[in-house]
């Protein structure tokens, strides 16, 4: 049996290990999160090809005898046939934060623990979009990866109607986190009467562009822009279901 698997991977971070190695952890489509280590100094081609948000085909190495199969900390990048190098993503700090923030999120759902194949798509496809846009663009595609991205893990809400009565509103509607629901004025205000603080309003503008955008190709984003109240409360919105799932609040949403 061979001691070598190839995957199509995307690097979500590389980070120093001992004296001069590294550890590269890979978001894949055939086996969701993995990592590895990268052997050689700065001058390795491999240290260079593992950059984070590169992406390609990955040659993994494991030696059974060595125990490497069971512990994944210990597994080779032994070679890296990079497709993509998306070097306009380090070049700008908008850009660099917006794919840090979504490569953070891969990580911290464990790459999506199922779909690894549509996810690995989704992050390739926001990065290439993200390699070339500007401040607005990159705010607008990581409010969408990470609307998407609720889509993949199973908790994305449903945005058309209010949850209680079923009546569709052209006005605000009020969503409850920790319940999932979506609440309409009159039903918010019989539920909660003035203690509503925790409730996060949710105008036409923002659920139009949910509903236009939300489960569209990366590629189509710049297409449909927001005012800024709509994307705040876009991202407010996206970033407390996350919060929600995980159980904290990544400090990458915030840039």
């Amino acid at each position: 049996m061979s001691r070598t698997a190839v995957y199509q991977a995307l690097v979500l971070r590389n980070r120093p290990s001992g004296e001069s190695n590294s550890e590269v952890t890979l978001l894949t489509a055939e086996e969701g999160i993995i990592t590895a280590t990268v052997f050689g100094g700065p001058k390795s081609k491999l240290r260079a090809h593992s950059a984070p948000f590169n992406s390609g085909q990955v040659w993994i190495y494991r030696d059974k005898i060595k125990n490497y199969a069971h512990n994944q900390s210990y597994a080779k990048l032994s070679d890296f046939d990079v497709h993509s190098w998306r070097a306009g993503l380090r070049e700008q700090y908008d850009r660099t934060m917006a794919a840090s923030a979504a490569a953070q999120t891969i990580l911290s759902t464990h790459g999506s623990g199922g779909d690894w194949a549509l996810a690995l798509k989704l992050a390739t496809d926001t990065l290439d979009m993200m390699e070339n846009a500007g401040e607005e663009l990159c705010s607008n595609l990581l409010v969408h990866f990470l609307w998407r991205w609720t889509n993949i893990l199973g908790i994305q809400p449903h945005l058309d109607c209010c949850s209680d009565c079923g009546q569709k509103s052209d006005t605000a509607l009020w969503f409850n986190n920790h319940e999932g629901s979506l609440l309409c004025k009159n039903c918010m205000s019989a539920i909660y009467s003035d203690n509503a603080h925790h409730l996060l309003q949710l105008n036409p503008g923002c659920r139009r562009w949910f509903s236009a955008a939300g489960q569209l190709d990366p590629s189509l984003i710049p297409r449909y822009s927001m005012d800024k109240k709509s994307f705040n409360e876009a991202k407010a919105l996206v970033t407390a279901i996350l919060t929600e799932a995980l159980g904290k609040r990544l400090d990458s949403w915030d840039w």
